[in-house]
């Protein structure tokens, strides 16, 4: 029987799932758009905090030459959080194994987001976006790990 304890811990998890799932469904051209605002709010954001020159005429060429690299941080960053998601649920489920079982399950779900795109218009399967996913979860699971530990520490030390 499930525990309905376990349920809320694994809901972050499976709706953070479900977005990727939606992001990775727009075609190319949508996904494109998304990523060149979001590339360019980046760039006028940084020229606000930066001492550094950016003109508006500019911006456009520095959207042009940074998208690819935020599309990357965007797939890293997006399995970073669910390598953390997934490590609470398994850890909350009271799971011995939570780094392994978190690793396989993002993975997996890496690669059958990729072969989900094959599907999608415009969009493709790439090897390096699943290493890149992969990456990215790896990284949340581990500062997830660290955060156990921490906390477990923090909790013996209180009176």
């Amino acid at each position: 029987m499930i525990k309905k304890r376990s349920v809320v811990h694994w809901l972050p998890a499976v709706l953070w799932m479900g977005l990727i799932f939606f992001l990775s469904s727009q075609p190319a051209v949508s996904s494109n758009s998304l990523s060149k605002g979001l590339t360019k709010l980046i760039i006028e954001i940084l020229g606000r905090i930066l001492p550094v020159d950016i003109e508006i005429s500019t911006v456009d060429v520095y959207v042009s030459r940074m998208n690819h690299f935020v599309r990357k941080f965007a797939h890293f960053f997006a399995y970073m959080i669910l390598g953390i998601f997934v490590s609470n649920g398994f850890k909350k489920s009271g799971s011995k194994k939570v780094f392994l079982l978190s690793f396989a399950i993002c993975a997996i779900y890496a690669v059958s987001d990729e072969l989900h795109q094959l599907y999608v218009p415009g969009r493709g399967c790439r090897l390096k976006d699943v290493i890149i996913d992969s990456a990215g979860s790896l990284t949340g699971i581990f500062l997830a790990k660290e955060y156990f530990r921490l906390s477990k520490k923090f909790k013996r030390r209180l009176p």
